[in-house]
């Protein structure tokens, strides 16, 4: 699996790299910014988890009754979140510190999302979340060592 990873690097790299690069003070923000922002979706999306936990447990009774295909997907996108959560929140030291492994993580979240985009049929967010997310990680990539 990592060399499958290495080879999608490489290969997001090599078309990144033909792509129009982003003005240097720009990315210089984003690098600055991106570990608050990680913090601040943490904080955000951690009540959301618990909560739909909370629900999910309540409702899991009731989904023999009316089917389990609804509640399947809905299980299956909040382990895709929770997922999310924990890469992130695994970023975030190394984000302040400009680390390469904080920018793995991130990279992880991003092809995590794509495939929850995908399970679910979210093509829009698919192509166009995944190609932005993408364009903006490997933008900042020479930031993190």
């Amino acid at each position: 699996m990592i060399a499958a990873l290495n080879k999608l690097d490489k290969q997001v790299d090599d078309m990144s790299a033909k792509l129009p690069a982003l003005p240097e003070n720009f990315r210089e923000l984003i690098v600055k910014f991106s570990p608050y922002i990680a913090v601040i979706s943490i904080v955000f999306s951690l009540p959301l988890v618990l909560g739909v936990l909370g629900l999910s447990a309540v409702a899991a009774p009731f989904a023999a009754l009316g089917g389990l295909h609804a509640f399947t997907g809905f299980s299956l996108s909040i382990i895709f979140v929770i997922g999310n959560v924990i890469l992130t929140a695994m970023a975030i030291p190394g984000l302040f510190a400009r680390k390469r492994i904080a920018w793995e993580y991130m990279l992880y979240s991003v092809i995590l999302t794509a495939i929850s985009s995908l399970i679910s049929f979210e093509l829009g967010s698919l192509v166009v979340g995944t190609a932005i997310s993408l364009y903006v990680l490997y933008q900042v990539k020479s930031y993190y060592k």
